[in-house]
């Protein structure tokens, strides 16, 4: 079984260490069997205080670290004040230096200051919480940071942004792991939203409406139930009853995407599920998710997941 591995610091905040015990002992195969194991540890074993009014006792200290398959470092509040590379105090650091070679490793939130400290984000891409940007940029500037999106999956090292975006992460991995279905299942165990991609803006406006606008929702639920159908952006803002640069406005606004994005988005969440549930033939599903031709739905699903509707299938094919 898989062992996820999380690493509490005194001033860890509660939600972010509890995402990855909630969405991953969530996941289950075929029969109802786990699918992950999580434990929880401090670096000397002994309890920790939160950032809220409480403190925590784990069973494990941070020799648990070394056997993982994925570990994954939670924020602290007093993670934002590491001033650089080997500011990291000597009991993370060498808890972190226990880890073996080849294991994943996830941060949450201001997390990332800590995988950035220990040296591991020198040359790569990864993200923070907006609000700790630019004084993450100014630390580590080793660190190709992109603070707009919600995740960075760079392989073995995995960061997101605050809160929810920890979610979106784990998510992800669940995904990466074991494909749309066991994913899809845990988010709706856990009611919580089943894609948002890493690209996604992590930080939107949300203004209060005028009194007579009613948004966009509903015409993003029209468009789901007609995906696999030509939908050009004046059909959407038909809908709306707005005209097309009201409701592009409206739209980013709401979800931090431009209307074509999200189609794209749900076309390929469509498609990946087809693939994944049904033997259907690639240029069928290609049909079915919109996106008009088998050539077109593998240019936008090899830059959406890296690779081919074939390879996909035979990865995740559930059948």
């Amino acid at each position: 079984m898989h062992r996820v591995a999380v690493l509490a610091a005194d001033g860890v905040i509660p939600f972010e260490l509890s995402v990855p015990s909630r969405i991953f002992l969530a996941a289950q195969g075929p029969g109802g069997e786990p699918l992950y194991d999580v434990v929880t540890c401090t670096v000397d074993g002994r309890p920790v205080a939160t950032a809220a009014d409480y403190s925590i006792a784990v069973e494990h200290d941070a020799s648990v670290l070394a056997g993982a398959d994925t570990v994954v470092v939670p924020a602290a509040e007093w993670y934002a004040g590491l001033t650089g590379p080997d500011s990291l105090p000597a009991g993370l650091a060498a808890a972190l230096a226990g880890i073996r070679p080849g294991t994943r490793i996830v941060s949450i939130c201001i997390g990332t200051y800590v995988l950035a400290a220990a040296g591991l984000l020198d040359g790569r891409p990864a993200t923070t919480h907006w609000r700790h940007a630019e004084r993450f940029a100014a630390a580590f500037p080793k660190v190709r940071l992109d603070a707009d999106v919600l995740f960075v999956d760079d392989g073995d090292v995995l960061t997101s942004a605050g809160a929810a975006a920890g979610v979106d992460l784990c998510l992800h991995l669940v995904r990466r792991d074991h494909g749309s279905r066991i994913a899809n299942q845990v988010a709706r165990a856990c009611v919580v939203p089943p894609w948002r991609d890493g690209g996604q803006a992590q930080y939107v406006e949300h203004p209060v409406p005028e009194q007579s606008s009613v948004g966009t929702a509903p015409t993003r639920a029209w468009a789901m139930e007609r995906l696999g159908t030509p939908l050009r952006l004046d059909d959407l803002a038909d809908h709306a009853g707005m005209s097309r640069r009201t409701f592009t406005r409206h739209f980013r606004q709401e979800v931090g995407l431009s209307p074509g994005q999200w189609l794209t988005q749900q076309r390929i969440a469509l498609a990946r599920h087809l693939l994944e549930s049904t033997d259907l033939p690639v240029d069928r599903i290609a049909d079915r998710a919109g996106f008009g031709t088998a050539a077109s739905f593998r240019q936008h699903l090899q830059a959406a997941v890296g690779v081919s509707p074939h390879a996909y299938r035979r990865t995740f094919h559930m059948g």
